[in-house]
Order: C-alpha cells, then sequence, then structure tokens
C-alpha cells in the first residue's frame, strides 16, 4: 500500500518533517508544498535528513509554492523532483493514500 505524505510547514519553525520522516516506510513518497518547501534547498540544517531519505523514498516539491518564495529550481537538492499542480494530483493519484503532516 502506497503512501503519498505531504509536509507544508518550515522544518524549522515546526516538527511535522522530523515527525514525517520517522513513519516513511519504503515506496512512499514525500511531497514538500508551501513553506514545507525550505526543506527541499540545498544548503540547509536539515539537508542531509532531506537526501537520507532519498535513499529509500520518492522526494517531490512544488514548483509554484517554490517560486512564490522565490526560489529557482537550481536551489533544489539533487534528487529531489519539481512537480506542478498536475503533477501534485498525478502523485495523489497513484497512490493508495494521501497523509497530511501538519
Amino acid at each position: 500500500m502506497s503512501t503519498l505524505h505531504t509536509v507544508n510547514k518550515s522544518p524549522f519553525e515546526k516538527t511535522s518533517l522530523d515527525t514525517c520522516l520517522k513513519y516513511l516506510g519504503g515506496g512512499a513518497s514525500l511531497l514538500l508544498m508551501e513553506d514545507g518547501v525550505y526543506a527541499a534547498l540545498k544548503g540547509t540544517t536539515v539537508e542531509s535528513k532531506v537526501k537520507t531519505a532519498l535513499d529509500s523514498v520518492k522526494v517531490y516539491v512544488l514548483g509554484p509554492d517554490l517560486k512564490a518564495r522565490g526560489f529557482t529550481d537550481e536551489r533544489v537538492i539533487e534528487g529531489i523532483s519539481v512537480v506542478d499542480y498536475a503533477g501534485f494530483v498525478d502523485l495523489a493519484a497513484e497512490n493508495d493514500k494521501v497523509q497530511a503532516w501538519l
């Protein structure tokens, strides 16, 4: 049973990302959206956690939210896929369930 996990809170303000990472299973997907996109950026204190997650799960970041915060795709950690809203819908449809970490 595959699950799409979504994190919409900044990893620098909330513990949503840390909690989510503890429960991710193999084959799961993680979508960083809204302020959660800060976790997808190179050079942050959470970069190593996200890179470790990439070893076992697919990680995505919502491009429009990234751009709304003034970041380009070049700032995204290697291995994270940038998706648009249609890609978000595809991810939700491809997985058996969606778990939002607030």
